[in-house]
């Protein structure tokens, strides 16, 4: 969809960028049917219900990095860095006797965007490679800060005694996984409903037009440092939740989740399902985490040459490709729908 003819008047603008706002944050049909499959879910499938939990935990994760690298144009290859403090905050928290999840989720949160925010200001210095540096230094440094401080940590073994208490004092989290995943899904759908109007505001315009062109979105006023500080805040924090979510539906912590193939699995879920479309993320969590579940269970050894060749015909084929056949397909199952008076 493209902006309308310019205007004649002030009014005329602001009327016509309303129109435009409104009509690209419009919730779809597929949106509602997507989210209405997610929590029927929870009624069907028990013996599913650890792994789609995990799924879910994933899309989160995905869900926060995409919001810098598809919507800030920010690459990153160390993104575990929050997803591995806001684990280890939650840990922390409960070990110490303060088991209850809705307050693990908020420490959580803040812990890792106080890092983003102070880490943002190097991360934003500098070109693409520096930042991929910035970001990769910043994660091992935390990772290796985890190592030595066993005395809070637990080092190379992992925080012991995780007491999560029952969720809104009433849900245990069984084994089935089913507690832990109707809790997952419901702080990713809580985050995807503002995430939408984040992403639809001016706000996501702007940080669009940063990603295409920093230069000329500094030329037209656009505040960019200040921009990109406040995403990658929100991105930090966002990854921090899944990684509390983590640490509270497992009721363990290691060094594993400030890894770097923490932050390098997260990329291939983009790269699979697509950056800078909110539901790509998602949909690349569930294909790649089913993908592996089915794949290691066929040849436990070699599952990863597997998702490999897929990634090497994702690429060949071309991301173009696929969102067109999408298109196409959506087309002929939903109606074509009027736009807006004024757009297009």
């Amino acid at each position: 969809m493209t902006m309308p003819l310019l205007p004649t008047s002030r009014a005329d603008a602001v009327a016509s960028a309303k129109a435009f706002l409104g009509a690209q944050s419009r919730v779809r049909p597929l949106e509602i049917a997507f989210w209405l499959l997610a929590f029927a879910a929870l009624f069907v499938g028990r013996s599913h219900h650890l792994l789609l939990a995990e799924i879910t935990i994933l899309a989160l994760f995905a869900v926060s990095l995409d919001l810098i690298l598809g919507y800030a144009g920010i690459v990153s290859l160390g993104h575990a860095a929050f997803f591995g403090l806001g684990a280890y905050a939650a840990g922390i928290l409960a070990q110490s006797g303060h088991g209850d999840p809705l307050s693990g989720l908020v420490v959580a949160a803040g812990v890792a965007a106080v890092a983003g925010f102070v880490s943002s200001f190097l991360v934003l210095r500098g070109a693409d490679l520096t930042r991929l540096m910035i970001t990769l230094g910043v994660a091992s440094l935390l990772y290796e800060a985890a190592n030595k401080m066993d005395w809070l940590t637990g080092g190379a073994d992992g925080l012991q005694g995780i007491l999560i208490g029952p969720l809104l004092g009433r849900f245990d989290f069984d084994l089935y996984g089913t507690t832990a995943f109707a809790y997952a899904l419901g702080v990713l759908f809580v985050v995807m409903l503002a995430l939408r109007v984040v992403v639809h505001s001016p706000f996501g315009h702007a940080l669009r037009a940063i990603r295409d062109n920093r230069l000329r979105a500094r030329a037209v006023g656009i505040p960019v440092e200040r921009r990109l500080v406040a995403v990658y805040t929100l991105s930090a924090a966002i990854a921090g939740l899944a990684g509390a979510l983590s640490c509270q539906t497992t009721a363990f912590v290691s060094l594993d989740v400030l890894d770097f193939h923490r932050s390098a699995e997260v990329l291939l879920v983009l790269v699979i399902g697509g950056s800078g479309r909110l539901y790509g993320a998602i949909v690349g969590a569930v294909v790649f985490r089913f993908a592996q579940d089915v794949l290691s269970a066929m040849t436990p050894q070699y599952w990863q040459f597997w998702v490999g060749l897929g990634l090497v015909i994702l690429v060949l084929i071309g991301r173009d490709r696929l969102d067109d056949l999408g298109r196409a397909i959506v087309a002929r199952i939903l109606p074509a729908r009027r736009s807006p008076e004024g757009t297009p």
